[in-house]
């Protein structure tokens, strides 16, 4: 087990990130939240990254996509704005590079050298204007301590910023790794979920960033759904500048278990955070599906009941309907012996059995009610028939969901 130290700072934690954000005026909003922001490294990164497997991408999937590719994966800054998804334009793509374009002019570098990224309504084409306004601002904003900046100006329906980030030693360096991230609604995703940017002092080539990212967003940001809607423009980038000076890791060895540790750490808690601060939501729901043959068959089952909407009505209402989990369980592609399933439901005040060998117990209403009317339920399944575990992570779903996503464009 390693050992890691939780601190401040999210995508300004890693030596040499600096970050802004501002109000721009992409929307119209009486409040003035930030809704432009920025992420730039003191020098040249190595950049991964898992993206939205929808098949309408937004623009600046695409865009981002090209400039790694181009850039031979690397990369020096983010420019992200929200309010706009910048999506299903006949003009997205022009107005991504040109989001490149401005930002790597003001800073000097190359527009493949910028990742781009775009949150918010659908269909709407983006004003160009404003983004072109706000970049000098943004680079005269960049800060050490700018992570809070940033971290708002990515919000569109969440009501709490959301970063994280810890401490580490390779090598015997000390690293840093750090994000932040958004999303509170159509999150339900494949290889990545919603906005996401992470950053690291680490120095590890681009193949081993890229396969840790990759495996890390499998037990995290692949096990979380709000709603079942996947979105269009769901990317997770990882960027690495190497400032902590620990011999690069190229293979993986215990300095890259150590790394993906770290990593795991900072995506876990993010995909906490985004499950925790669902559109409408009243509870995190956390199910941890454990006796499993495999990984590919917990991760499944878990998010099977995780994305559930009568399940996730139940724990709104705080009823204990464990028939809705069996049933989740049930239509779960998966192979397991269903006359085998234990399921517990938990929370902070306690736990209680409800189902044994895939049929009911005897439990006490009362008590059932009095640990799911908490803010945070565990959903605890053994599928008795082996020794792997997963855990996927969601909400539940109550009436402010259906009152957000009514007037959603106004």
């Amino acid at each position: 087990m390693k050992t890691f130290e939780t601190i401040e700072g999210g995508v300004c934690a890693a030596k040499g990130f600096k970050a802004s954000g501002v109000y721009c005026a992409i929307k119209e909003n009486p409040t003035k939240k930030n809704d432009i922001a920025m992420v730039v490294s003191d020098v040249m990164c190595n950049a991964a990254g898992v993206y939205t497997q929808n098949k309408v991408k937004g623009a600046p999937v695409i865009v981002t996509k090209k400039n790694l590719e181009k850039s031979g994966g690397k990369a020096k800054a983010v420019i992200v704005n929200s309010k706009n998804a910048n999506t299903c334009n006949a003009d997205g793509e022009e107005k991504a590079n040109e989001m490149c374009r401005l930002t790597a002019d003001a800073l000097g570098i190359k527009p493949e050298e910028v990742i781009v990224a775009s949150t918010g309504v659908i269909g709407q084409i983006l004003p160009i204007e404003p983004i072109a306004k706000a970049v000098p601002e943004l680079v005269e904003k960049l800060s050490y301590t700018g992570n809070v900046e940033a971290a708002t100006a990515i919000m569109t329906t969440d009501t709490v910023k959301k970063e994280y980030a810890v401490k580490f030693t390779v090598g015997g360096k000390e690293c840093h790794l750090g994000g932040m991230a958004k999303g509170s609604g159509m999150i339900h995703p494949n290889m990545a979920t919603t906005l996401n940017f992470i950053t690291t002092d680490c120095a590890i080539s681009p193949e081993m960033l890229q396969k840790a990212l990759s495996e890390i967003v499998k037990i995290t940001y692949n096990c979380l759904s709000v709603d079942g809607d996947q979105s269009t423009n769901d990317t997770c980038m990882l960027m690495a500048n190497g400032l902590a000076e620990n011999p690069e890791i190229t293979e993986e060895n215990a300095d890259f278990a150590t790394f993906k540790d770290a990593l795991y750490q900072v995506m876990a808690n993010l995909t906490r955070m985004l499950a925790k601060d669902g559109e409408g939501a009243t509870k995190l729901l956390t199910c941890v599906c454990s006796g499993s043959p495999d990984l590919d068959t917990a991760i499944i089952v878990a998010k099977s009941v995780i994305r559930s909407p009568l399940f996730k009505c139940a724990m709104f209402g705080a009823d204990a309907n464990w028939g809705r989990v069996l049933c989740a369980i049930g239509y779960a592609e998966a192979d397991f012996d269903i006359n085998k399933v234990d399921v517990d439901l938990g929370s902070k005040v306690g736990k209680i059995a409800v189902c044994r060998n895939g049929a009911g117990v005897e439990f006490s209403e009362e008590e059932a009610k009095k640990i799911l009317l908490e803010d945070e339920i565990d959903i605890l399944i053994d599928l008795n028939s082996g020794d792997v575990s997963a855990t996927a992570w969601g909400c539940d779903l109550t009436y402010d969901y259906v009152k957000i996503n009514g007037d959603y464009r106004s």
